[in-house]
Order: structure tokens, then C-alpha cells, then sequence
């Protein structure tokens, strides 16, 4: 990893800042984003801390709900890294209650699936000139179960935080997937991970009683390090060969639900992706 240029969504606590310390650790050159800017900044000297002594460690702040903030920090990440060799889609949410974001998209599927799409596909070209470099979308055994709900991606029809969380963990490995098949021969490798439960501050932002169920849960989670392995792994010590388009937990390959295998929605999934994201850049 040592000048290798990363960059990692969701970089300010869990298992992103966990992998970002590690990585950076390496002897990687770490850009991390966060959404509040006082946080990102504290993350980021935690993070050169534990760096390498070649190591630079930079910060973005960016509300991945809005589509033009995510073509901002697009914008602004190619003007100064000149290199991106790993793209690590880590920020995701999980919300109790129904809400729109200005865009008019439901705020977890705008977070975890339109945002890492949206950004990915504005970076694709500095990727493919930095090559061989890698795509890591952080997905979810949660995802088993689900089917993307192409005739409601707004939940109009009626809303579940833990089912529409489900189908954006979908979307992330049919997004990977697809992602891998477009890349194919260019010298970028895609895939996706399950990190495991984790004992982090996931889901602390739905309330006492939500917050007292993952305190319940805590004894049967794994620590952040622990569920950064196969994330810090994919970024740098797997054979890129043998990780393009695949779903892993705990370091290995692992065949998800049949409806993430599914090439015909992953198809469709990209196009009606691109057209929820068609509005017009920032001026």
C-alpha cells in the first residue's frame, strides 16, 4: 500500500475509521469523508497518528444525501489527489422514519446506494487512468431476503427502516457486480463485503429504543477491527484476479442471495440509477 492513493466514505468512526487507520499504517496516502466537519477533522489526526511516516492523511466533508454535494466532493477530490488507487464506498444509514431528501429520494436509498453510485461513476475515469486500482462498496448479509422494489424506490407505498436498509445493501452488490462487468479489461476490480455485526455507532440515530437494541446486541458483535479485515484485506492483499465482481465475508468469497446474482436487475438497477441521478451539476 505504501503511495498508494485511498479514499474512504464514512471515514470518521466504525469500521471506515478502523480501515483508514490500518491503511494508512501501510503506508497508504488516506483521504477520508465525513459528513460533520469537526469529526472528520478529529478522525483524520487519529488516523496520521497511527500512519506511516510517508503517509498523508486528508479529509473531505460532504453531505452524501445531496447529490450535488456528492458531484462537489467529486469534483474537489480530483483536483487534488491526481491518483486514486482504492475507492472504498463505506457510509451507509439506517433510518426508522420515512424522509426525502432535497432531491426528492428517500434518505437511506439516496445514502447507501445513490450516493456511492453517483460519486464511483463521477471518479470512474481517474480510477481507470490510476489502474490496476480497486472499488470496495461495504454491503451486508442483511441484503438476504430483500428485492429491489423497482415500482417504489420512494416507499410511498408504505415503509419499513429495516427492509428499505435491506435493499440498499441489495443495490450495493448488484451495483459492484454490474460495476465489475462494465470494468472489465480495464484494470479496475470491483467487489463488495459483508463487515459482520459490528459494536460501533451504527443505527445510534433512531432513538432510546433502537439504541438500546444494539446495546443488547453488543456482546454478540465484533469489534471495528475485526470487522475491517476483509475490507483492509480487498483494499490491499488480495489477488485482484480473484476479487473482481465478488461478495466476501471473513476473507472469503461467498455466493449471496440469488436476487444479488441476478444480471437483468443489476442492468436495470444501473440504468434507473443514472436516471435518478441525472440533475444537473453544480454551477
Amino acid at each position: 500500500m505504501h503511495e498508494k492513493q485511498v479514499l474512504i466514505t464514512g471515514g470518521t468512526n466504525g469500521i471506515g475509521l478502523a480501515a483508514a487507520k490500518a491503511l494508512a499504517a501501510l503506508g497508504a496516502h488516506v483521504a477520508i469523508v465525513g459528513r460533520n466537519a469537526v469529526r472528520t477533522k478529529v478522525a483524520a489526526a487519529e488516523i496520521q497518528v497511527r500512519a506511516h511516516k510517508d503517509a498523508r492523511v486528508t479529509s473531505f466533508v460532504a453531505d452524501l444525501a445531496s447529490q450535488a454535494a456528492v458531484r462537489r466532493l467529486a469534483a474537489e477530490v480530483l483536483l487534488r489527489h491526481a491518483r486514486i488507487d482504492v475507492l472504498i464506498n463505506n457510509a451507509g444509514a439506517m433510518n426508522r422514519s420515512r424522509q426525502l431528501t432535497q432531491d426528492g429520494i428517500e434518505l437511506t436509498w439516496a445514502v447507501n446506494h445513490l450516493a456511492p453510485f453517483l460519486l464511483t461513476t463521477l471518479l470512474l475515469d481517474r480510477l481507470i487512468a490510476s489502474a490496476p486500482s480497486r472499488i470496495i462498496t461495504t454491503a451486508s448479509d442483511a441484503h438476504r431476503g430483500a428485492d429491489i422494489p423497482f415500482h417504489d424506490l420512494n416507499a410511498e407505498n408504505g415503509y419499513s427502516g429495516f427492509l428499505k436498509y435491506k435493499q440498499t445493501k441489495l443495490a450495493n452488490i448488484l451495483f459492484a457486480q454490474e460495476l465489475a462487468r462494465r470494468l472489465a479489461g480495464t484494470g479496475v476490480v470491483s467487489s463488495s463485503f459483508h463487515p459482520g455485526l459490528v459494536a460501533s455507532g451504527f443505527n445510534q440515530n433512531n432513538g432510546a429504543l433502537m439504541s438500546l437494541a444494539m446495546l443488547v446486541l453488543r456482546p454478540l458483535s465484533r469489534s471495528v477491527e475485526k470487522g475491517a479485515e476483509t475490507l483492509i484485506w480487498l483494499a490491499h492483499a488480495a489477488n485482484p484476479a480473484d476479487i473482481d465482481g465478488g461478495y466476501f465475508v471473513d476473507l472469503s468469497r461467498r455466493l449471496p442471495s440469488p436476487q444479488a446474482r441476478d444480471t437483468q436487475a443489476a442492468r436495470r438497477l444501473w440504468q434507473v440509477s443514472e436516471q435518478q441521478c441525472a440533475g444537473p451539476a453544480p454551477s
